[in-house]
């Protein structure tokens, strides 16, 4: 009798063990998994992240800087049975010196967008301030266009017409 105690507890003991050894297995597989996941989410090594350089955008609390184009564009229109002479004063808003700056060194191109868009407006458009609206809308697009394909930046924000007149 005294064997079949000594193997019974031996059988209960056995289970006990492996149970343990299981609960032991899933906390170091748990453990690690929580390891591995916060070095991942805390980045690696410091040393790799400052290889990495971001450039960060301008931020839009930047003061807004009004670059004045030096001369009104005067050009002609067409419509309703006769030509119409147009003359429009611009002002550029930039936002930050580097963008007032490009802006001034590519005034050229800046007033050959405009004069290309101007160019492509008709009388119609212009009468109305939804149309008016329009051709500003144009105009910035244009005007950023050509900046971002020699500056790699749009550099103007906006394009505002100071002065406007129709005859």
């Amino acid at each position: 009798m005294a064997d079949e105690d000594i193997e019974a507890g031996e059988g209960g003991g056995g289970g006990k063990k492996k149970l343990i050894i299981i609960i032991v297995a899933a906390l170091l597989l748990f453990g690690g998994g929580g390891g591995a996941a916060f070095f991942l989410m805390s980045g690696g090594d410091s040393a790799s992240q400052e290889d990495i350089v971001i450039e960060e955008p301008e931020p839009v609390s930047l003061q807004a800087i009004y670059v004045t184009l030096p001369q009104p564009f005067v050009f002609n229109v067409t419509g309703d049975m006769q030509q119409r002479l147009v003359q429009v004063k611009v002002q550029l808003m930039v936002r930050g010196d580097s963008n007032e700056v490009m802006a001034k060194q590519n005034l050229p191109l800046v007033e050959h967008s405009l004069l290309t868009t101007f160019g492509a407006a008709t009388v119609e458009q212009l009468r109305t301030p939804q149309g008016q609206l329009e051709v500003r809308k144009q105009a910035v697009d244009t005007v950023q266009a050509a900046m971002e394909k020699v500056t790699g930046k749009t550099v103007v924000e906006r394009v505002l017409f100071t002065g406007f007149v129709m005859q």
